[in-house]
């Protein structure tokens, strides 16, 4: 098999960076999401408990 099929050029690879960028920062931002959600379900009962 040709190696050049298999070699990504300079513009799928700024692509793919951009991508994996982007899914980072949503994935980020989920996280985020989440753990703000649970806190406010939990709501002030969560220094209310005993340790």
């Amino acid at each position: 098999m040709d190696k050049d099929l298999l070699k990504p050029t300079e513009a799928q690879l700024k692509a793919r960076r951009k991508r994996n960028i982007a899914l980072a920062i949503a994935l980020a931002v989920f996280v985020v999401v989440v753990y703000i959600g649970s806190l406010a379900k939990i709501g002030p009962g969560l220094f209310d408990r005993a340790m």
